[in-house]
């Protein structure tokens, strides 16, 4: 696997999404991107900038983004509606549900500042329900990128789907450690550290910190598969089925509440192909606390250190 192993350039994955905008208005006349009231902060100011004619800034109104967008696309246009998790999916679901993914239209919601990395905002504006409400819903694609290439990635395929997709991306800077030959394919998982003791699923910021949790456990004589399950739906099972039987034991983390998310799908497949001992690692059923985003992961155990400790308890 094309990874950077001590990388140290770092970026939020969010740059990603803005820098997959520009390349798609490049090449495509008729990608559209619509936002509320967030341009800056969801990096989607770099495409209006520079192809205003294609940009709608709809204000505080995300509903109402959702259903401009549906109409766009209705057109034959390829759209792209961003804001914060909370608000987009979290405020606009209905319409997500009725005029994208009823009417099976091209439009691609890509939420920023998910998971509890957004830190001193807080609790209202932590997203930690996104893949919750997003994946039960037919005809979306749900995606959540690792790093800031992986992002770019996600966004040139979902552009190609020509059926809605959700991209989840985060606010905090984090290690840059897939490189452009890195693969990427929708609902094909991708293998970062093998391993034959347990097997870690992760997804977002998580990855990286389980890859460097797999390193100290390694030295502890413990052999950690890492897999990057950056689709959540449609997830990949064969992955997840020949890794449970490889390793015999499986650990899903996650930024984001146990309930409904990673965890919730892997539970799923193995329930139905391949029952093994599991542990499901995120936020526990609560509302996190206001923080830096290295003071909330560790609090939360979502760091490597964290990581580590939970695998070394569910497998020993």
């Amino acid at each position: 696997m094309n990874l950077i192993t001590n990388p140290e350039l770092k970026k939020p994955s969010r740059d990603g999404f803005g820098k997959a905008l520009l390349e798609l208005g490049e090449k495509n006349p008729d990608v559209w991107v619509l936002t509320a009231d967030v341009s800056e902060s969801t990096r989607t100011h770099l495409f209006a900038e520079k192809f205003p004619q294609r940009f709608v800034q709809v204000g505080v109104a995300e509903q109402n983004m959702a259903g401009i967008a549906s109409g766009i696309a209705a057109c034959g246009k390829t759209v792209f509606i961003s804001a914060y998790g909370v608000f987009s999916p979290g405020r606009n679901w209905d319409q997500l549900r009725v005029s994208i993914c009823y009417n099976d239209v091209n439009v691609n919601l890509h939420a920023s500042h998910t998971g509890l990395t957004v830190g001193p905002d807080g609790a209202s504006h932590q997203a930690l329900e996104d893949l919750s409400i997003t994946r039960c819903l037919p005809n979306l694609i749900v995606m959540s990128p690792a790093d800031m290439e992986e992002t770019r990635k996600a966004v040139h395929a979902a552009a190609a789907t020509k059926t809605p997709c959700y991209i989840r991306t985060s606010r905090e800077k984090t290690p840059v450690f897939t490189t452009e030959a890195t693969p990427f394919e929708i609902g094909k998982a991708n293998v970062y550290h093998e391993g034959k003791d347990v097997a870690i699923f992760a997804h977002g910021i998580p990855v990286y910190e389980s890859l460097k949790a797999a390193e100290s456990l390694k030295k502890k004589g413990i052999d950690a598969a890492v897999i990057d399950c950056h689709t959540i739906k449609p997830i990949d099972k064969d992955t997840i089925v020949k890794y449970a039987k490889q390793c015999g034991h499986v650990v899903t983390v996650e930024e984001h509440q146990i309930n409904g998310g990673l965890g919730s799908a892997v539970a799923e497949v193995l329930a139905e192909n391949y029952p093994c001992p599991m542990k499901r690692h995120g936020v526990y059923d609560t509302f996190c606390e206001s923080g830096s985003a290295r003071e909330l992961l560790k609090k939360y155990m979502l760091d490597a250190e964290g990581i580590e400790k939970v695998v070394e308890k569910a497998i020993l």
